[in-house]
C-alpha cells in the first residue's frame, strides 16, 4: 500500500507541478525532484522499497520509446558522428576521468570506480526534452542532446555491467571484453529491433481498435528491453531502434490512431517521469543513512567528482565546436559557436540511469563480503546527479536568454511554410490525375467543385498555419424555392464530391509530409506539426 500511495502521490504532483513549472518558466521535473527530496526528511514518509534492479526495466523502456519517436533515422544517419563522438568518446572519457579521481580520493577498487563512472557518466534525454525542450533554444542543440541521451546509456550499461562482474568475482578488467560485448549487444539489439518493429506493425495492420493499437505500442517498448536483456544485448538500442522503425513505417492514413497515439505518449511520459523523479528525491535520505564514512568527507569527494564529470564534458564540446569550426559545408553540426558550446556543456545532466545504476552496486561480492565503498559511491552519484540536474534546470533558462541562443521563430515558420508549399503541391497534383469517373465527379457540378477544391488546396499553406480549408457553400447553387428537392438532391450530391476529393487531396499531402520527414534535412518536429494539422483536418471532414 505504500508504494501505491507513493506512486499515486508522484503522479498527481507531476501534473500539478508540470502546470506550476509551465507558469513559473521553471522545469518541473526539477521541481519534482525537490519536492520529493524534501518529502523525504519528513518523518512518516518513506522511500518505496523498490528492486535497483527493477528500476531501468520499469521507467526507462517507455520514456526512451516516447523520445525516440520525435526523432528519425534520417537525423541519426545525418549526425552519426557526432553521436558516436558524444554517446560513446565522451562516456568512455567520462568514465575514465571519474574512474580516476575515485582512486586517487578514496582508493577504492579500479573496477569499483569505473562502476561508478559508467553511472554519471550518460546525460539522461527525458532531463534535457523536459528541460531544455520549452526554452525555445535551437533545434540543432536539442537534437544534438536528445540523440545523445538515446545512446549513451548503452556504452554506459555496457561498461557498468562488466565493472560490476570483475568487482564482485575479484578478477581483471578486460578492455577487449568490454568492447566484444558493447558490439554484440549493439548489433543483436539492432537486429532486435528491427524484427520486433516488423511484427508490430504486421500486427497494428490487423487491430482495428485504435485503444488496442495504442495498448500495443505500449507493451512493445518493454518487451522488446527485456527480450534484449535475455538476449545479453542493449535493451536501451532495442528500443529506440524499434520506436525509429515504427515511426519510419507508420501509415500515412492512419490519422486517428497517430494523432490518439499522441496524446497517448504525452500523457505517459508526464506520469512516468513524474513517478522516476519523484523516486530520485525520496531515495535521497535512504543514500546518505548509509554512509559508513563521515558525510562531509563524502560530500567533498562528490565536490570533486561533480568538477570532473563537468570539466571533461566542457573540453570534450570545446574540441566538437573546434572541430565543427573547419566543417562549414555541414552547418547542422553542433557546437558551431562558444555560446553553444557553454549551452551544450551545462544542458549535460543525469537522472534516471545514472540513479538505477548507482543503487543496481551489488551490497556484497561473490565471496560474501561487503561491497567496497558502496555507500559512499551511492552518495557520490547522487551528489552529480543533483548538482547537474538542478543546477542547469534552474540556471539554464537564465544562460539561454544571456547568450540569446532562443530559436529564430522565423526560421521554423519558414521550415513550415516550406513544407506546407509541399503538400500543397502534392494535393493539386492528385487532383490533376484524380479519376474523376470512379470518384463520381464527372459532370458539370464536380468539374465545378474540383475548380474550387484546386482554389482551396492552393492555399493550403495558410490552411496548415490554422486557416479552414473549408466546406462547400450550401448556398451556391441559387434560390429556386419552386424545386426545393432537386436543389437539396444537388447538395448532397456536392457535399459528397466534395468530401471524395478532399479526402483523396489531403491524402496526398499526407504521404507527401510523411514522405519528407523521413529525408535528411527535414526536422521531424516541424514535419509533426505539419502532419497533426492534416491529421486534424482530416478527422474533421471525415463526417461531412
Amino acid at each position: 500500500m505504500t508504494v501505491l500511495l507513493v506512486v499515486v502521490g508522484a503522479m498527481l504532483a507531476a501534473v500539478l507541478l508540470a502546470g506550476a513549472g509551465d507558469r513559473l518558466r521553471l522545469p518541473w521535473p526539477v521541481l519534482l525532484l525537490l519536492l520529493g527530496a524534501a518529502a523525504a526528511f519528513v518523518p512518516g514518509i518513506e522511500a518505496p522499497d523498490i528492486d535497483p534492479e527493477l528500476i531501468l526495466p520499469l521507467f526507462l523502456p517507455p520514456l526512451l520509446y516516447a523520445t525516440a519517436q520525435r526523432t528519425s533515422w534520417a537525423l541519426f544517419r545525418q549526425r552519426w558522428r557526432a553521436i558516436a563522438f558524444l554517446a560513446v568518446g565522451l562516456v568512455v572519457a567520462t568514465v575514465a576521468a571519474v574512474a580516476g579521481t575515485l582512486v586517487a580520493l578514496t582508493g577504492v577498487t579500479v573496477a569499483a570506480a569505473l562502476a561508478l563512472g559508467a553511472a554519471v557518466a550518460p546525460p539522461d534525454p527525458v532531463a534535457v526534452e523536459a528541460v531544455a525542450g520549452p526554452l525555445g533554444v535551437p533545434r540543432r542543440l536539442v537534437s544534438t542532446l536528445q540523440s545523445e541521451g538515446l545512446f549513451n546509456d548503452a556504452t554506459s550499461l555496457v561498461v557498468f555491467t562488466t565493472a560490476v562482474g570483475a568487482a564482485s568475482a575479484g578478477g581483471e578488467l578486460g578492455g577487449v571484453a568490454i568492447v566484444v560485448q558493447f558490439v554484440y549487444g549493439a548489433v543483436v539489439a539492432v537486429v532486435l529491433g528491427v524484427v520486433a518493429a516488423w511484427l508490430a506493425r504486421r500486427l497494428l495492420d490487423r487491430l482495428t481498435d485504435v485503444v488496442a493499437g495504442n495498448g500495443l505500442t505500449l507493451v512493445l517498448p518493454f518487451a522488446v528491453y527485456l527480450g534484449a536483456d535475455a538476449l545479453g544485448a542493449s535493451g536501451v538500442i532495442a528500443v529506440v531502434v524499434t520506436a525509429l522503425q515504427m515511426r519510419q513505417h507508420s501509415d500515412a492514413d492512419a490519422s486517428e490512431a497517430r494523432l490518439a497515439a499522441a496524446s497517448f505518449w504525452s500523457v505517459v511520459e508526464l506520469l512516468v517521469t513524474g513517478v522516476a523523479f519523484a523516486l530520485i528525491g525520496l531515495e535521497l535520505r535512504t543514500v546518505v543513512e548509509q554512509a559508513d564514512r563521515s558525510l562531509g568527507t563524502i560530500l567533498a569527494h562528490a565536490g570533486i567528482v561533480c568538477v570532473v564529470v563537468i570539466g571533461v564534458r566542457a573540453l570534450w564540446m570545446t574540441v566538437a565546436w573546434l572541430t565543427n569550426g573547419r566543417a562549414a559545408s555541414a552547418p547542422e553540426r553542433a557546437p558551431a559557436t562558444a555560446a553553444e558550446t557553454v549551452v551544450l556543456t551545462w544542458a549535460g545532466m543525469r537522472g534516471l540511469a545514472t540513479l538505477a545504476l548507482a543503487l543496481a552496486l551489488p551490497l556484497t561480492l561473490d565471496d560474501g563480503s561487503p561491497f567496497p565503498d558502496r555507500a559512499e559511491l551511492v552518495i557520490v552519484a547522487c551528489s552529480v546527479l543533483v548538482v547537474t540536474l538542478v543546477g542547469p534546470g534552474l540556471t539554464l533558462p537564465w544562460l539561454v536568454r544571456r547568450l540569446g541562443l532562443r530559436e529564430d521563430d522565423g526560421v521554423a515558420a519558414e521550415a513550415e511554410r516550406a513544407l506546407a508549399a509541399r503538400a500543397r503541391r502534392a494535393a493539386l497534383d492528385e487532383l490533376a490525375a484524380v479519376d474523376r469517373q470512379a470518384l463520381g465527379v464527372d459532370d458539370d457540378q464536380g468539374e465545378q467543385v474540383l475548380d474550387e477544391m484546386r482554389t482551396r488546396f492552393a492555399r493550403i499553406g495558410r490552411a496548415l498555419s490554422g486557416d479552414d480549408v473549408g466546406r462547400p457553400g450550401e448556398d451556391d447553387d441559387g434560390d429556386d424555392a419552386d424545386d426545393y428537392r432537386e436543389r437539396l438532391a444537388r447538395m448532397r450530391r456536392r457535399r459528397e464530391q466534395w468530401q471524395r476529393l478532399q479526402a483523396v487531396a489531403l491524402a496526398a499531402a499526407r504521404r507527401e509530409v510523411v514522405a519528407a520527414r523521413a529525408e535528411p534535412g527535414t526536422d521531424p518536429e516541424v514535419a509533426d506539426r505539419v502532419l497533426r494539422r492534416l491529421d486534424v483536418r482530416t478527422l474533421g471532414t471525415s463526417g461531412l
